[in-house]
C-alpha cells in the first residue's frame, strides 16, 4: 500500500539540487496534526529545481499553499503533469496579494468619529421615536382598555418580579453587611457609633438600593426583553406580525415598560430591606448596635422623602431599562451575530443610561429628604 503522508524527498540530478513531492497533497492529508510543521521544517532553500510528477493527488489546497511557500511566483525549474499546472495556473490567477495596511490618518480619525456620532443620533432618534409610540399607546389603552394585552402585563410582572426577588434579596443583603462592616470601622475611630443608622439608612434608602435593583433587573430583564424581540426578527415572527397588522409597539413594547414602570418600585423596595437586614445584622456583630435600635432610630434618621424620591426613580429605570431592551431588539437584523451584539449593546446602555439618570435626580432632588 503506498504511503500517503504528503512528504518533500531531496536528491541531487547532475549537480542540481531537486525536489519530488510524494505521497497525497489534499487538504485532508495537510489539515493532520503537525503536519504541515513538518513540511515547512523540511523546506529547502531557494534555487532548488522542483519535481511534482510523482504527487500521488494534488487538490488546489496544496496548490495554494506551495504557491504561497514559493513567493507567489513561478520556479525556476518546475517539472509536473497537465493537471498539476491548470490548477497551479488557477491558484495564480485568482490569489490576490493582500492590500497594503494604511495609517489612520486626520481625516480617516474626522470620518470614523463623524459616523460614531451619526450613529448614535439614529440610536437617539429610534428611542424618541419609540417613546412617542408608548405615549400614543397609552392613551389608546385608557381609550380602549379591553383591547389591552393585559395577558402579557402580568406575565412580563411575574417575571420580571417575583422571579428576580432571590438574587436581588440576595446581593442587597450582602451589599448591606459589607456596607456596614467598612463604615464601622470609620465611625468606631470617632466613637460616632450610632451615626450607622443614618448613614446606611440615606445610603441604601435614597440610592443603592433602588440602584443595585435597577442594575440587576437591567442585567437580567433587559437582556432577556431584548433576546426574545430579536429571536422574533430572526426567526420572522415580527415580519408576520407586520403582515398582519399588529402594532409591534402596542404588542411587544408597552407590556413591558408597563410591567417594568410597576415591578421596579417594588423590586427596589425589597433590595432595601434586604440592603437594610444585612447592615442591621452587621451593625449588631461589629458595633452592638441592636436591631430594636437599629429599626427604632431609622424613621428619625431617614425621611419619608428618601423612599418617595427612590421610588420616582425606580419608576424612570423601569420605564428606560424596557424601552432600551425593546430599541435594541427591534433593531436585530435576521442573523445571530446580530442578536448577540444587540443583547450585549442592551445590557450596557441600560446601566449606563441608568447611572446618568441617577446622578440627575441625585443633582435637581438634592434638597429633597434633608
Amino acid at each position: 500500500m503506498p504511503n500517503a503522508i504528503p512528504r518533500l524527498e531531496r536528491s541531487a540530478d547532475a549537480g542540481t539540487a531537486a525536489v519530488r513531492l510524494l505521497g497525497d497533497w489534499t487538504a485532508p492529508q495537510l489539515a493532520a496534526q503537525r503536519r504541515l510543521a513538518q513540511l515547512e521544517a523540511d523546506w529547502p532553500a531557494d534555487g532548488v529545481a522542483w519535481d511534482l510528477r510523482d504527487a500521488e493527488q494534488f487538490d488546489h489546497v496544496a496548490a495554494q499553499w506551495l504557491w504561497d511557500r514559493w513567493g507567489q511566483r513561478w520556479p525556476e525549474q518546475l517539472a509536473l503533469m497537465p493537471a498539476q499546472r491548470a490548477i497551479l495556473e488557477r491558484v495564480a490567477r485568482f490569489t490576490v496579494a493582500p492590500a497594503p495596511r494604511r495609517r489612520a490618518t486626520l481625516r480617516a480619525l474626522y470620518l470614523s468619529l463623524g459616523g460614531a456620532v451619526l450613529r448614535g443620533l439614529d440610536h437617539l432618534l429610534a428611542f424618541l421615536r419609540l417613546v412617542g409610540q408608548l405615549a400614543f399607546n397609552l392613551l389608546r389603552l385608557v381609550r380602549a382598555p379591553h383591547m389591552g394585552p393585559w395577558r402579557d402585563f402580568t406575565g412580563h410582572i411575574y417575571r420580571i418580579g417575583a422571579m428576580a426577588m432571590p438574587i436581588t434579596a440576595l446581593v442587597g443583603f450582602l451589599i448591606g453587611v459589607v456596607l456596614a462592616y467598612l463604615t464601622a470601622q470609620q465611625l468606631r475611630q470617632f466613637g460616632a457609633d450610632a451615626y450607622i443608622v443614618n448613614i446606611l439608612g440615606i445610603a441604601l434608602i435614597r440610592e443603592l438600593g433602588p440602584m443595585l435593583a435597577a442594575i440587576l433587573i437591567a442585567g437580567r430583564s433587559g437582556s432577556a426583553i431584548t433576546a426574545q424581540i430579536g429571536v422574533m426578527r430572526v426567526t420572522e415572527e415580527l415580519d408576520a406580525m407586520r403582515v398582519m397588522g399588529i402594532s409591534h409597539s402596542f404588542r411587544l413594547v408597552m407590556p413591558r415598560a408597563m410591567a417594568l414602570a410597576i415591578a421596579m418600585p417594588l423590586i427596589s423596595t425589597w433590595t432595601t430591606l434586604a440592603s437594610l437586614a444585612g447592615g442591621m445584622l452587621a451593625a449588631d456583630l461589629s458595633l452592638d448596635i441592636t436591631p430594636r435600635f437599629f429599626v427604632t432610630q431609622l424613621p428619625q434618621a431617614v425621611a419619608i422623602g428618601n423612599l418617595g424620591l427612590a421610588c420616582a426613580k425606580s419608576v424612570v429605570f423601569g420605564v428606560l431599562i424596557a424601552l432600551v431592551g425593546c430599541h435594541f431588539g427591534l433593531r436585530v437584523q435576521p442573523n445571530t451575530q446580530s442578536l448577540g451584539e444587540g443583547t450585549t449593546a442592551s445590557v450596557v446602555s441600560s446601566i449606563t443610561v441608568v447611572i446618568l439618570v441617577d446622578a440627575l435626580f441625585a443633582v435637581l432632588f438634592k434638597n429633597v429628604g434633608f
